[in-house]
Formats: structure tokens, C-alpha cells, sequence
């Protein structure tokens, strides 16, 4: 492996029209490829948008379908791995989807997917009610996978607000790199985005690469935007010039960075397991 790496996060507004996505798409792998990136992240929703809850169950397909089958054939054609992050994946029965991640290698392959563990039931301070599990099922597999990019740790939007799932794809599954691809709502992302982002960098010693919706996707929902890639020191070192523009930001992961982050302040071997605390809560 390379020391350093280049990658690039995508920032977009997607609609509920699935060929208006994939053409975005299709522009933002070809822009990914002249900046040199070899690993393009996209945002959760990234082919479609409902305007509606619930929508997403009309286009919902399988991982083979004809859908994923483009955007791995972009892939293949660009010699690019994609992260498609929230991809809506039929579920077990009709009123029901998966918000999958899917990683698709350079020769168009399905390397390997994450289905989102938890689901956004919430009834935002100054927003709207959202209840994701109204119309989807949750993952129950964490998920972390080796690659050209170093071991990649797979979560989805809302996962960022549970710590414990960062804790275990670091120090339980060696993930050097967490892909956060969200379609965070305007209100909970001025409030908490980048906090969030740059705390998991930190208290993980990763690289965190966060593509994110933006602007306005219809009447009923906009999401804040700010796609972002973190450095394991917390520093950002990827952004757009703004918060809705559609466009690409790009980085370099440093191997050696992190090695040294986790070398000068070794947390993995600081960290008490479970067990500790559970012995020393028994003995007060």
C-alpha cells in the first residue's frame, strides 16, 4: 500500500428522479477522476430523494438490480471504488426497505455492505417528525473491510450520534478510515455536524470522510450539507466552498499520519474494557 492515498467526497442535492441522480453522479466520478481521487463517497439517498416518508418503497430493488448495476458500471468504467451510502434496498416484504451502504471496487464489483443500524425516529426541536422505521428495517451487522484506502469502517447518517458503533469498528475491527454518508437535516446539522464528525476522528484516531446532502430535495425537506473529510487529529482537511453547491472535495489519506497519531497517544492500550468498569462498579 501507498503511503498516502487521494479520495473525494461528493456533495449533492438529489431529487425523487433516479436518471437526474445518476447523470449528477456520473459528472462527479468524472470530476473525482481528473483530481486524481481513486475512491469517490457519496451522500446517503444519493439515487433518489422521495419527495414524501415513505416514497423510497416505489424504487426500492435489489442489490442487483438495475439500478446498483449502473453505478457499479461507473465504477468498472472509471476504474473508480464508489461508497454509495444509503441506497434504498428492497427489504423482506413490500412495506419495508434497507438503507444500505454498498462499496463497489474499481472493477465494478460489490466488495461489501452495511445495513443502517439506527434509524432516524425523531421528532426534531424546531422541525419536523421523522420515523425511518416506519418504512425501514434496521441493520444488525457492523461492518469494517480492508482496501486500497486502508480498513474502511461503514456507518450511515444518524449512526454518528452512537459513539459505541465508532469504538468498535476502531479497537474491535481495525478500521483506520469511517465513511459517514448523510442527508443530515438542516436543523440538527447547524446545531451538531461538525462537532460530531470531527469528535469521532478524534476519540478513533481516523480519518472520517462524511459526504453529505445539501439544499433543498422538495417542499418538505432540506438537509444541511457541509460534506467533510477529517483528518485522525480532528482537522479538516477537506471542504466545499460552501454548504449547497454540488461538487467534490478531495484529500489525501496519510498512512503514516495515522501511525503517528496513534503512536504519540496510544488510546488503544490506555482504554479499559467493559469487564473493568463492570469489576469496579461491583467493588463501591
Amino acid at each position: 500500500m501507498a503511503n498516502t492515498v487521494r479520495i473525494a467526497a461528493a456533495q449533492m442535492t438529489s431529487v425523487n428522479d433516479l436518471s437526474a441522480n445518476f447523470a449528477t453522479c456520473s459528472r462527479l466520478v468524472k470530476e473525482a477522476a481528473a483530481a486524481g481521487a481513486k475512491l469517490l463517497c457519496f451522500p446517503e439517498n444519493f439515487s433518489y430523494f422521495g419527495a414524501k416518508t415513505g416514497d423510497s418503497l416505489s424504487i426500492a430493488e435489489p442489490l442487483n438490480g438495475p439500478t446498483m448495476q449502473r453505478y457499479c458500471a461507473i465504477a468498472r468504467e472509471s476504474s473508480m471504488w464508489l461508497s454509495l451510502g444509503g441506497f434504498q434496498e428492497r427489504g423482506s416484504d413490500d412495506s419495508h426497505l434497507r438503507n444500505t451502504h454498498v462499496l463497489v471496487d474499481d472493477a465494478g464489483n460489490i466488495v461489501t455492505t452495511y445495513r443502517k443500524m439506527h434509524l432516524f425516529d425523531v421528532d426534531v426541536p424546531g422541525g419536523a417528525v421523522y420515523k425511518e422505521s416506519s418504512f425501514t428495517e434496521g441493520g444488525n451487522e457492523i461492518v469494517a473491510v480492508d482496501t486500497p484506502f486502508g480498513r474502511l469502517g461503514l456507518t450511515v447518517c444518524y449512526d454518528l450520534r452512537f459513539p459505541e458503533l465508532y469504538q468498535q469498528l476502531r479497537f474491535h475491527r481495525g478500521a483506520q478510515v469511517l465513511l459517514v454518508p448523510s442527508a443530515f437535516t438542516k436543523v440538527t446539522g447547524e446545531a451538531h455536524w461538525e462537532i460530531l464528525l470531527r469528535a469521532r476522528a478524534i476519540e478513533t484516531q481516523c480519518y472520517v470522510i462524511a459526504a453529505s446532502q445539501a439544499g433543498k430535495h422538495s417542499e418538505n425537506r432540506e438537509s444541511y450539507g457541509e460534506t467533510l473529510i477529517i483528518d485522525p487529529w480532528g482537522k479538516v482537511i477537506g471542504r466545499l466552498p460552501d454548504r449547497l453547491s454540488t461538487g467534490i472535495a478531495v484529500a489525501d489519506i496519510d498512512f503514516a499520519l495515522i501511525d503517528s497519531v496513534r503512536s504519540k497517544m496510544p488510546i488503544d492500550q490506555h482504554r479499559k474494557p467493559v469487564e473493568f468498569w463492570r469489576s469496579a462498579s461491583a467493588s463501591l
